[in-house]
């Protein structure tokens, strides 16, 4: 499965725009945001048919985002409040049935990440918040953040991440693709 990731798009249309785009040309299977979608109108660019699951951020403060992503098209948005955790299929490994667990948090408690990072369930934990692209093993999982709405101090980019659940778990399964806010 290809999971497409994104966070903090703050009602950024054509950033939100090109993150699908992104993900439908890479064929993903599941599209996750991080969180600070904002409103309900940017959420309502994700209605594509491609399965959403997302979660709260700290500037997600319209109430009728949930109700909005909950309203998708054939069912295919999923709201999970503050945090989700996503067990999926893994088929790196043909002999065996196994799952990939994911956990999924918008970040704004660092010793929140830290202990989804060190807890030992979860073989991915996406996040956002930060604004700062990361892929990295920490504590046995793979800490992904995209990045966010380039901000000072943080990323000048927008990036998205993509992870193939059909590989291994590592971060050799997650490549993060960089969005111009000047791309057509």
């Amino acid at each position: 499965m290809r999971i497409g990731c994104c966070s903090d798009t703050h009602d950024n249309l054509k950033l939100a725009q090109q993150a699908i785009e992104t993900f439908t040309s890479a064929n993903v299977d599941m599209i996750v945001h991080c969180g600070d979608i904002v409103s309900p109108f940017t959420a309502s660019l994700f209605d594509t048919g491609i399965p959403l699951h997302a979660v709260r951020g700290n500037n997600d403060g319209e109430w009728a985002l949930a109700s909005t992503i909950e309203g998708f098209e054939n069912g295919s948005g999923t709201y999970h409040g503050e945090s989700a955790h996503l067990s999926l299929e893994n088929h790196a490994n043909e002999s065996s049935d196994s799952t990939v667990d994911i956990a999924v948090y918008h970040g704004t408690s660092e010793r929140l990440v830290d202990a989804l990072l060190g807890c030992g369930q979860y073989d991915y934990v996406l996040r956002g918040h930060t604004h700062e692209q990361t892929v990295e093993l920490s504590d046995g999982s793979v800490h992904v953040n995209p990045g966010g709405l380039p901000i000072s101090g943080a990323d000048d980019t927008y990036h998205v991440a993509i992870v193939d659940t059909n590989h291994a778990v590592s971060t050799d399964a997650v490549t993060v693709h960089a969005i111009s806010a000047n791309d057509n």
